[in-house]
């Protein structure tokens, strides 16, 4: 039984790596701060002050790194800030909708973010989490995983309905002696 623990987090470490690289492979539109002539491989790129380009997310983080760009990427806070306002003020039986690579965004934003900015977040994002996984181990321990509910669930989220699910299940034939 010890080994299930770490099962479980090697699927959700799986899940989350699958979902990592399809964000990181999103392109963004970006503007140049200057000139930058790159070839590297088959990526080249020969831009202009001011040109916009839509690019990898994976490759413009080394160039915000380098100074060198700026993105018009969708405003993360802003997105961060209603998925907790949306939680928040939903009703207590009724979860609200995130996208699938909600955490794997999140977490992004969480390192852009200065010590005393990121702790601020953690907190509101604790409750976030908290109120998610109440909500999700209730609605899976009485059914299965709707079309309806699996539409509003991260990734993460929607492994953990499964897994309640058929957790309950499991426990309920156990003690009822089915």
């Amino acid at each position: 039984m010890s080994s299930s623990p770490i099962l479980i987090q090697g699927i959700f470490e799986s899940l989350k790596n699958t979902y990592l690289l399809e964000y990181l492979l999103e392109e963004i539109r970006v503007t140049f701060k200057s000139d930058v002539k790159i070839s590297i491989n088959e990526i080249n790129i020969d831009a202009k002050e001011g040109d916009i380009l839509l690019l990898p997310r994976w490759f413009t983080k080394i160039l915000l790194n380098k100074n060198l760009v700026e993105t018009q990427d969708i405003e993360v806070s802003s997105y961060v800030s209603k998925a907790l306002n949306r939680e928040r003020i939903s009703k207590p039986h009724d979860i609200s909708s995130v996208d699938v690579d909600f955490y794997i965004r999140v977490n992004d934003f969480l390192e852009s973010l200065n010590e005393k900015e990121r702790e601020n977040l953690m907190v509101s994002l604790n409750s976030f989490v908290m109120s998610r996984l109440g909500k999700i181990v209730k609605l899976a321990a009485a059914s299965s995983l709707s079309a309806e509910m699996e539409s509003k669930l991260s990734a993460e989220e929607k492994q953990l309905y499964n897994f309640v699910h058929t957790s309950s299940l499991a426990f309920k034939e156990s003690v009822l002696r089915r």
